[in-house]
């Protein structure tokens, strides 16, 4: 468990690179959700996701802890590898991410300009997750987990930017992947001793962690039938399932038409474009019609391909 003071620390190192992202209650919101609506803009950070916190933490330590080290690989869907790859430039380590067969080609292109080695391989996260761990060990690199506690403390920074600058607030509605995203929110509300209720959001063909939350243990998915790349993750990790059983409330499930949904109701309501996990929150907001509260949702990405967009969220002929 961090203190405040580690945390706040977490922020200095991440404002270093880049200043707070700004956080908006947003009256269209307010209108179509029948409660005031505030929105964490991490699709405004220098990736166009959270997950860069979590990299400029995770390198911090490592080139304070082992200076000489030849290179850090991990796999991702897109924002976890971007995350590493400019956090990685920033002190000069070498970085080799490995994505699925089919992943974003946008999404690809962002990390090699950040300047990393991308390989392709399987066909989902958790197989190219697998094929990480294996080069790390053939090539001797660093292999840098999707949720890790130096991880986690630099994205919990952005629920204390929220939960600083908005009034406070009824619930707070948080996607899931892996699970630093809400487990950072959960630290960030326990340290600043407030009452808010955290909800996780997962896409219903990808339910790992929902499943998992009611069993009260880890259950696998053969699938992860999702277009919300962010959210297709068939293997909880059990550290972060520990945590979100005891400091959520409850996991809604989404359809991708919800999500689509939801990224046009940003797009019209605020002029952001949101990825599928971005949207996934005010997708679960809309859902659970909670009204006259004050709730929170993190538009915690906005890096969705056009032709996805297109296809997925417009319903353009393919």
């Amino acid at each position: 468990m961090f203190t405040l003071t580690e945390l706040e620390a977490a922020a200095a190192l991440v404002h270093a690179a880049f200043p707070p992202t700004p956080s908006y209650a947003w009256p269209l919101l307010a209108a179509r959700a029948g409660s005031e609506v505030w929105v964490k803009h991490e699709n405004h950070t220098p990736t166009g996701a959270f997950k860069v916190r979590g990299g400029i933490t995770y390198f911090d330590r490592l080139k304070r802890e082992r200076p000489h080290v030849q290179g850090v690989v991990s796999a991702t869907r897109g924002n976890h590898g971007q995350s590493l790859a400019f956090a990685g430039a920033r002190v000069g380590v070498p970085v080799t991410i490995v994505v699925p067969h089919g992943n974003s080609s946008e999404k690809n292109a962002a990390m090699r300009a950040q300047g990393a080695t991308l390989v392709e391989h399987g066909e989902d996260f958790d197989a190219a997750r697998i094929h990480a761990k294996e080069l790390a060990a053939r090539d001797e690199l660093e292999f840098a987990p999707s949720f890790h506690p130096d991880l986690v403390v630099g994205v919990a920074t952005w629920a204390l930017e929220l939960f600083r600058n908005a009034p406070p607030l009824d619930a707070l509605y948080v996607p899931i992947g892996l699970g630093s995203g809400i487990c950072g929110a959960i630290i960030a509300r326990d340290l600043l001793g407030l009452k808010t209720e955290i909800i996780g959001v997962q896409s219903a063909g990808a339910p790992a962690y929902a499943l998992s939350f009611t069993a009260g243990h880890v259950v696998e998915t053969q699938r992860a039938d999702t277009k919300a790349d962010g959210m297709a993750t068939r293997i909880p990790d059990p550290d972060a399932l520990a945590r979100i059983r005891r400091g959520a409330s409850h996991i809604v499930t989404v359809s991708d038409d919800e999500v689509a949904a939801a990224i046009r109701a940003y797009w019209t309501d605020t002029h952001n474009l949101a990825e599928g996990a971005g949207a996934a929150p005010l997708a679960a907001l809309l859902q659970e019609g909670r009204q006259n509260q004050r709730l929170g949702a993190v538009l915690c990405g906005g890096n969705i391909d056009l032709a996805l967009f297109h296809r997925w969220v417009l319903g353009a002929p393919a």
